[in-house]
């Protein structure tokens, strides 16, 4: 046998004109006609089987199955808002783009994310982590809603210069330094060309007169570790995402600091974008003077 369905829109009639305690201004309510009211009335009457009202006086009173009906239309009418309204916040959701270079990806962005989800707990994030060369390719075909790169002097129409950290020397705990008695080249481990930190590395080197030799490249900031811990040659970057197992490296020539640009991807960003932009810029702060603090 068949199940009988019923009629949203009928029963959001009969629960309004409860909560109003009138029939006549439910139908004002909800743009129907007085008659077209009683008429749904008769309608539910006829599927529940068994009247749900009942005159009392000049009004009408819920009858015993009307009351048990008026709670479980409540819930209906309830979830179906709902399931409406959850398809619509997600047809609407923001979603914002984000690049970072990867130093900033591991414990950086963590906190970043943290803070902006108690906000916006509904925007979609897309987090890319890439190079600096691709990430500005990105910003450029407006593949990207803010991207926080190293500044190499290439600078998009919407950037910010954040401000800037030191680079250092990188290698493990018991890594020798090199004592000038010898011409063995230095083993450097770094990206491959073009990096900005590789250039600081070698023209630094060369400025003292040191021999270097790339001893191992890497695409991730994660090989350049791994290489180091390995003992396999020194590196240059800043503390920024510097593992607690590797130490910077005293007696080598000094090098300059690294700035660092937000980059948005136009003049107008949602307030969501805003905000996650205000937090990373308030993250590195906080994270540079926390290095300034430890030196």
């Amino acid at each position: 046998m068949r199940r009988p369905t019923f009629d949203l829109d009928v029963l959001r009639t009969f629960v309004t004109g409860v909560e109003y305690n009138s029939f006549a201004k439910a139908a004002d309510r909800l743009g129907r006609s007085t008659s077209a009211v009683s008429a749904q009335l008769k309608k539910l009457e006829e599927q529940v089987g068994t009247p749900v009202l009942a005159k009392s006086g000049r009004g009408l009173v819920l009858t015993p199955m009307g009351e048990t009906l008026l709670s479980h239309a409540r819930r209906l009418l309830e979830l179906n808002d709902g399931i409406f309204q959850t398809l619509h916040e997600n047809q609407t959701a923001e979603t914002i783009r984000l690049g970072l270079q990867e130093d900033f990806g591991e414990h950086f962005l963590s906190d970043i994310l943290r803070g902006f989800v108690r906000t916006y707990p509904r925007v979609n994030l897309e987090v890319r982590i890439a190079r600096n060369t691709e990430l500005l390719a990105l910003v450029e075909s407006a593949e990207l809603d803010l991207a926080l790169t190293w500044d190499t002097g290439h600078m998009s129409p919407y950037a910010t210069r954040l401000g800037e950290t030191q680079m250092h020397w990188i290698g493990a705990p018991d890594t020798p330094v090199p004592s000038g008695l010898d011409d063995s080249p230095l083993p450097l481990i770094m990206f491959d060309a073009p990096c900005v930190m590789r250039s600081a590395a070698t023209l630094a080197l060369d400025a003292a007169h040191i021999p270097w030799r790339i001893a191992l490249t890497s695409p991730s900031v994660g090989g350049i570790w791994a290489a180091v811990t390995a003992g396999l040659g020194l590196t240059l970057r800043t503390r920024i995402g510097l593992p607690r197992h590797l130490t910077v490296v005293p007696g080598l020539p000094p090098v300059p600091s690294l700035g660092y640009v937000l980059h948005n991807g136009g003049d107008d960003p949602t307030p969501a974008t805003q905000l996650l932009a205000a937090l990373i810029k308030t993250g590195l702060q906080e994270q540079i003077f926390r290095f300034t603090m430890t030196k």
